[in-house]
């Protein structure tokens, strides 16, 4: 893909809703992004498919939510407030933390954006020790925002100075983190075929040591190749112990793990599978957008997973002018958003002719469109529509759900 594809996905993606310049109205601020209507629905796709396969679905794993802001002092053991820097032109460093104050007047302390979700759950290591007493290997895994006062935020959703994150820290017994690092290794891929990344654009990295972040002694970066280049898309850290070490001697609290059947007690070791929600929405743009030629017209369309598509299916009634079909079509509407919408995913259209409206759902990557016409009020069966080769079929209102939901 080109630049000029960049600027394509880009156009649409504030043309039909998906993603806005931040603040845009007041000249905008360089490095942040607001998410519009199907922006969103199609953030929580993603971010919900991660949760399901990698929280839900497995019994070593717990999740959580910590606050955003956090003792500085976390910060200072973990090494952010030392080490996480970016060079300057003048060859001075810069700490892209994000400082804040906490507190009022000259009571205020100072205090940090996180730059990651790992440090929370670090933390809070020996807390889910303590509640739910689990057998190593198990992980914990968080969701939320980080922030980057980034010097040059560019391209889109690469880099910016606010983010999302998709982090898991996995405890293993120390002699045991090979295993599990190639296991996360081949999670990560899973989970990059199912949410709908081109798996052929994604290649491996093995970050050279004197690149690798100080807490790291194994990283692979997947680099995805976006139409700037190939970049990072998500990382995958051997992190030692570390954290929970240097945690351990900054606050003063034990944070060994004692296993119940050998009565041995040590700090694991952790690996981290990390993938930033931006950074994957983007891929997925870029690996879903598709333009080719459907009955003599050149057509635009995204070719999403229907897993992850913000909207499932759209309702027409061929004429929105006759009483009877738009109101038979509203009853199609009704009955799929009761049998598959637990999340708004299906969409209502009646704009338009019905070749503009098929062009608009396939700009937006809804994988199926229902239309209502004159033979459904005869035979109740509708015409359902492909996407992705246009092909058209009359199916019973009866069977919808199930080919949908398929």
């Amino acid at each position: 893909m080109s630049p000029a594809t960049m600027e394509k996905i880009v156009s649409l993606c504030k043309r039909r809703g998906f993603i806005y310049p931040g603040s845009e109205i007041y000249g905008g601020l360089s490095g942040t992004w607001d998410y519009g209507p199907l922006g969103v629905e199609l953030k929580n796709n993603v971010k919900n498919l991660w949760w399901r396969m990698f929280v839900q679905e497995r019994d070593d794993m717990y999740g959580m939510d910590a606050a955003i802001l956090m003792n500085p002092k976390a910060w200072e053991a973990s090494g952010h407030v030392a080490g996480f820097t970016d060079p300057l032109s003048d060859g001075s460093k810069f700490n892209t933390m994000f400082r804040t104050s906490v507190g009022a007047g000259a009571e205020a302390a100072v205090s940090y954006l996180r730059p990651e979700t790992a440090g929370g759950i670090f933390v809070n290591f020996k807390n889910v020790v303590d509640s739910f007493h689990p057998k190593l290997p198990f992980g914990i895994a968080q969701i939320g925002k980080a922030f980057r006062n980034e010097i040059a935020p560019r391209d889109f959703l690469f880099r910016v100075r606010e983010m999302e994150q998709m982090e898991i820290e996995y405890f293993v017994q120390p002699h045991a983190w090979e295993k599990s690092f190639e296991e996360w290794r081949q999670a990560m891929y899973r989970y990059i075929e199912a949410v709908g990344i081109a798996r052929t654009a994604v290649h491996e990295l093995e970050v050279p040591e004197d690149e690798r972040a100080h807490y790291s002694k194994r990283t692979i970066d997947f680099e995805f190749d976006f139409p700037f280049g190939r970049k990072e898309l998500c990382g995958l850290a051997y992190r030692t112990d570390f954290d929970l070490s240097a945690h351990a001697k900054s606050s003063g609290t034990d944070l060994s793990y004692l296993d119940e059947e050998t009565k041995e007690r040590f700090v694991p070791h952790v690996i981290e599978p990390s993938l930033g929600v931006d950074r994957a929405i983007l891929a997925l743009l870029v690996s879903a957008y598709t333009e080719d030629e459907l009955g003599g017209e050149t057509r635009t369309y995204l070719k999403f997973n229907p897993s992850v598509a913000p909207i499932k299916a759209a309702v027409f009634p061929l004429l929105k002018n006759k009483p009877a079909l738009v109101s038979k079509a509203r009853e199609v509407y009704a009955l799929l958003k009761a049998d598959i919408c637990k999340l708004k995913a299906v969409a209502w259209d009646d704009n338009g002719n019905i070749g503009k409206r098929y062009r608009r759902q396939d700009e937006i990557g809804t994988p199926a469109c229902i239309t209502v016409d004159f033979q459904t009020l005869e035979d109740g069966t509708v015409t359902l529509r492909d996407r992705d080769t246009g092909a058209q079929e009359r199916v019973a209102v009866s069977e919808l759900t199930g080919r949908i939901a398929a």
